[in-house]
């Protein structure tokens, strides 16, 4: 360890950000790194303790505690204060393939467990993993590695996103022709499409790890959806490819179901951002809104999640009149609750970019907590006008909580615009039905953790398709572990971690 005093000495310092009312004008990201320097003295804040929970990986209270994909956060953190950078970036790909992902998307569930947490506030390691891995590109110590020999075997991988990309990568450094199935026009999934470009910048970063993995040897088809294209079907993929590995994501979004759900101007929220992203993208981000956007509206998200923080940053961008997220939980304690311990995720109040930009723009954070939606309102054209909103109080009913209504709180507020963000159902089946898979009770297709195997013999699901809706980093962790299991399979045993 550098500096054994430095978690003492030195108070933790975030990535530098744009001011929220300046950086709703344009899609860029808005985080800033800052010098080198800075993030050296971050990374003497970290204490290598003698069990360093931040890269544990374990399931605590049914919330990720510690890196699922086993980071070794310690020994990097102390490569960059030593001024190791390249040697701190071999650390980083040991683990994980697609650093600049995580640093920027992932909620870092190792800094909930990080042990310097316990007392003050965690060490930046999301940050200073960011920090490393985009060094890594600018000193040009990122390059395509391209295997020496090849195994004759053929993978085909259907999805490209975060699950995908990471078990195609580790197929294709051990030895296997790698294609990589699409059905968007551009590869990278919900990396590409469903997160916004201020968040994730898709051209230079997301694209320039896809170009990467192209000049390693992986071929990439997009436009085919396997399940619905008559030419690339299950048959096709089981007769022309050794083994197959699934990584469709759970992209059945749950719905709201209530009087008026008919009206115009309700969408789900990945249709809302999937068309947006795809729409600056092709416009090369000129000012201009797709057809459907927030602009001069009244928006209404529905959930409370990072789905939903993401429909209130674009409808910013948008220029909405307003926007209001609703959310059915009660509102998070500001510290730790009694039974939400250390090594588990946090669950504190805290505002995220969106709201960040919300509260910047109207004055106060656009969530309101403990509130449920009765039934939407349209006009005579069917055009939605608002919603009729109640506050709810959560009964414990024989052990079981439900929301119960709140009498005399019944509201109409307006709305010419509702995202619905409350999460995701499971894997469209549609191809789960093509290839004949037997699934569990939440529709996901049945595959142990650890094995991969689905109840067709060489064909391997991974993901949010395989565990239902979760992080990016639980993704690469699949990914990862779907191809070992898919290397063995094709060659008896595997080298790979």
């Amino acid at each position: 360890m550098g500096k054994p005093t430095g978690f003492l000495e030195i108070e933790r310092k975030n990535d530098l950000e744009l001011d929220p009312k300046e950086r709703i004008k344009n899609w860029r990201e808005f985080k800033v790194h800052g010098k080198d320097d800075d993030r050296r003295a971050q990374g003497a804040r970290c204490m290598d303790c003698g069990t360093p929970f931040c890269h544990s990986g374990h399931i605590v209270s049914g919330m990720a505690s510690g890196c699922p994909i086993n980071n070794l956060i310690p020994e990097w953190n102390d490569l960059i204060f030593r001024n190791r950078w390249r040697e701190a970036l071999d650390r980083l790909h040991k683990t994980n393939n697609f650093p600049e992902f995580t640093g920027r998307v992932c909620p870092a569930p190792c800094e909930g467990s990080c042990v310097l947490g316990v007392i003050e506030p965690p060490v930046t390691i999301k940050a200073n993993e960011c920090a490393i891995i985009d060094k890594g590109f600018e000193e040009g110590w990122v390059a395509p590695r391209i295997p020496e020999k090849r195994t004759g075997k053929k993978v085909a991988v259907v999805g490209s996103g975060p699950a995908g990309l990471s078990c195609a990568d580790q197929l294709n450094q051990a030895g296997h022709e790698v294609v990589v199935f699409e059905r968007a026009d551009r590869i990278g999934g919900l990396l590409m499409y469903g997160i916004p470009n201020m968040k994730l910048d898709k051209e230079e970063v997301v694209q320039r790890r896809v170009d990467l993995l192209a000049a390693e040897g992986i071929a990439f088809k997009t436009g085919v959806h396997i399940g619905h294209d008559s030419e690339w079907t299950a048959e096709k993929l089981r007769n022309d490819f050794d083994a197959i590995v699934l990584c469709c994501g759970a992209t059945l979004g749950r719905d709201l179901p209530v009087e008026g759900r008919d009206a115009e101007g309700i969408h789900l929220a990945m249709e809302f951002l999937t068309e947006n992203t795809q729409y600056q993208l092709d416009h090369h981000f000129d000012g201009t809104n797709p057809s459907l956007n927030a602009t001069g509206k009244d928006v209404v998200v529905i959930g409370g999640g990072d789905t939903g923080t993401d429909c209130v940053g674009t409808s910013l961008r948008h220029g909405c009149n307003s926007v209001i997220q609703l959310e059915i939980m009660p509102k998070p304690p500001e510290e730790r609750a009694a039974n939400n311990p250390w090594p588990e995720w946090p669950k504190v109040y805290k505002m995220d970019y969106g709201q960040e930009e919300a509260a910047a723009v109207q004055g106060a954070d656009p969530r309101q907590y403990l509130v449920n939606t009765k039934r939407f309102l349209k006009d005579e054209s069917g055009k939605l006008t608002g919603l009729e909103i109640c506050d709810i109080e959560w009964v414990n009913d024989n052990g079981r909580f439900s929301p119960k209504e709140v009498e005399g709180t019944a509201r109409i507020i307006p709305a010419q615009l509702v995202l619905l963000a409350m999460g995701f159902l499971g894997p469209e089946q549609a191809i789960v039905e093509q290839f004949a898979l037997e699934t569990d009770a939440r529709s996901n297709v049945k595959a142990e953790h650890g094995k991969f195997t689905t109840s067709v013999p060489g064909v391997f699901a991974a993901g949010d398709m395989r565990r239902g809706q979760s992080l990016v980093v639980w993704a690469i962790n699949e990914g990862r572990g779907a191809a070992r299991e898919c290397d063995r399979y094709l060659m008896g045993v595997t080298n790979l971690p």
